[in-house]
């Protein structure tokens, strides 16, 4: 298998590239629209056919270029089942493995920081979405966010997948690309150790973060996968990225 982990500076979002060598044919994991150039770039320079764009969740800090990507290349949506978005292509539900050639996503729903929430784990690895940051995870107060949902899909699921897996989450703030199941188990200040729920539930009231500047914006245009809303500020349009001059936005 083909893998490149790729960065977004924006909103510090990391889109994951994975390729079937037998066949040609590639995903895309949370890709933004602000870097669909490089992405196009990148699927083109590994001698891959984009088939596939899948999000972990409905973003509310960036737009997903899984409609663009689609218009463009062709490809076609995967979302999460549980967000019924009518323009996906495909509803991924938990126990049901996605194939992309010889690359077979394994969809766990792991709700929480959204209600729609899905990690994929894929052989030695797992895409964690929001639901389990580096040291971290998640904000919950929106979006249908619930702490206790939270706390059961790490602790219950994601945390009972073998320690030695990777663990790539859809961002970081501080550079840090891979940790592992163990070491989240271990370290996390959130949800490791003997962490308890009612313990994360204090953290997680306690955390009085800002409202998030582009989250009316980003998550309308999400449920259309990957929409620019037309009452987008000047001073926001950056986060549209090409889509700004677009018919769509």
């Amino acid at each position: 298998m083909l893998f490149r982990q790729l960065f977004e500076p924006l909103s510090s979002t990391y889109t994951y590239l994975l390729g079937c060598e037998r066949t040609g044919q590639a995903v895309l994991i949370d890709p933004v629209i602000t870097m669909i150039e490089r992405d196009l770039g990148e699927v083109h320079r590994l001698g891959l056919t984009l088939a596939w764009s899948v999000d972990t969740h409905i973003h509310a800090d960036h737009i997903t270029a899984a409609r663009e990507l689609k218009q463009r290349a062709g490809s076609r949506i995967a979302a999460p089942a549980p967000d019924r978005l009518p323009c996906a292509d495909l509803g991924l539900e938990e126990g049901r493995p996605f194939e992309v050639g010889s690359v077979q996503l394994h969809p766990l729903h792991t709700p929480g920081h959204t209600d729609g929430h899905f990690a994929y784990r894929q052989d030695d690895r797992v895409f964690t979405g929001d639901a389990l940051l580096i040291d971290g995870c998640g904000r919950t107060d929106f979006q249908n966010g619930d702490a206790d949902a939270l706390y059961r899909s790490v602790r219950e699921k994601l945390f009972t997948l073998p320690g030695e897996t990777l663990v790539y989450p859809a961002h970081d703030y501080q550079g840090r690309r891979v940790s592992s199941v163990a070491q989240e188990q271990g370290r996390n200040p959130r949800l490791g150790g003997d962490r308890t729920l009612e313990e994360f539930r204090a953290i997680m009231a306690g955390l009085n973060l800002p409202y998030p500047k582009f989250i009316d914006y980003a998550v309308p245009g999400n449920r259309q996968c990957g929409v620019c809303p037309d009452d987008v500020p000047e001073d926001l349009r950056e986060y549209c990225g090409p889509m700004a001059q677009s018919p769509q936005g």
